[in-house]
């Protein structure tokens, strides 16, 4: 049914078009996806989760990352690094799997998050859709390698050993002893309680969705347009993301 249901994704690039049961039709009304995994985890941000299915419909359309989308990651950089922001997905049954704090680089900002960028050395963090590839053990222990989907934002991510990895830094102890995550070079690092668990989950083909209301990112990115990138003119997704 999930196969069904990402051939009809594919066809017709709507945001929300995964079906969800098993026994569900195969076309559903634009919206229900986004709605479902909101009700799952309505910390989230409806909006954030609309353009996270609309990419992720985009990228099977195009044929971008031709795997077996079965875990939607989604990280909102517009919230304090103190708070949850990266939230996995399990979509085939519509439920949260992790709800987690996540770092950022040391070069994008503070608690919040204000610069991105796709350049070596820059040591920040890189916005819009990566796939998953394999775990590996690194410097950083258990780790999972990203592909950056999005050519001029994030398409050096391996390049850059942009990974998902534990990090000591990500703790309540240090959120109480200076009022923020501990920061990476770059990389969405997590607990090292939580790592493990979280990478075997999405690793090997999944689609992690990276928001934050930047305008370069959001006017250009192929991924966000309502054509997904064809160059057919039509109303973009919205920009502005309302809690």
């Amino acid at each position: 049914m999930m196969k069904r249901c990402l051939s009809v994704l594919l066809l017709s690039c709507t945001p929300t078009a995964v079906a969800l049961a098993a026994d569900a039709p195969p076309r559903v009304g634009p919206g229900r996806l986004a709605e479902a995994l909101h009700r799952a985890a309505p910390g989230v941000d409806r909006e954030v989760l609309a353009m996270a299915t609309h990419a992720m419909a985009c990228t099977l359309r195009r044929g971008d990352a031709d795997v077996p989308m079965r875990r939607l990651s989604v990280i909102d950089y517009s919230r304090p690094s103190t708070q949850p922001r990266l939230w996995v997905f399990d979509l085939e049954k519509a439920r949260l799997l992790f709800e987690e704090r996540v770092a950022h680089g040391r070069n994008t900002g503070e608690n919040l998050a204000t610069r991105f960028s796709n350049a070596t050395g820059s040591y920040m963090s890189s916005l819009g859709a990566f796939v998953t590839q394999e775990a590996y053990r690194g410097s950083n222990g258990y780790s999972l390698r990203l592909q950056g989907l999005e050519p001029g934002f994030n398409d050096k991510a391996r390049e850059r050993a942009i990974v998902i990895h534990g990090a000591p830094y990500v703790s309540d102890a240090l959120v109480r002893s200076q009022g923020r995550l501990g920061r990476s070079l770059g990389c969405p690092a997590v607990s090292t309680a939580v790592a493990r668990p979280l990478i075997d989950s999405i690793r090997g083909g999944s689609f992690v969705f990276a928001y934050y209301p930047d305008p370069a990112w959001l006017k250009q990115s192929r991924l966000l347009s309502a054509d997904c990138g064809s160059g057919v003119a039509a109303r973009p997704v919205s920009s502005a993301a309302g809690r």
